[in-house]
């Protein structure tokens, strides 16, 4: 087998890559920036609020507590009911 354009691909491969770095003056010089809108400084504040805030509130819990362990806590049957038929309605739909 016989390649007769051996001096073509030859240039090719021969071909210079250009000398030096272009000059600071012809790169144009791009900045990044970042702007953030009112909402969304709003919204970062509201989320670091709620990632430092308990999970459970202690306080609440507290009172619920003593309020069981003194033999005082009274759920009422008919609350207690409702709240279960609430939920069942938002699961529902």
């Amino acid at each position: 087998m016989r390649i007769e354009a051996y001096s073509q691909i030859q240039n090719l491969y021969n071909v210079s890559k250009p000398a030096g770095k272009a000059s600071p003056a012809a790169v144009p010089d791009f900045k990044d920036k970042l702007n953030i809108s009112g909402a969304g400084r709003d919204l970062q504040v509201a989320r670091q609020a709620v990632s430092s805030a308990p999970d459970v509130r202690e306080d609440r819990i507290a009172d619920i507590k003593r309020d069981y362990q003194n033999g005082t806590y009274d759920v009422s049957a008919n609350d207690f009911a409702d709240k279960i038929l609430e939920r069942f309605a938002q699961a529902a739909f």
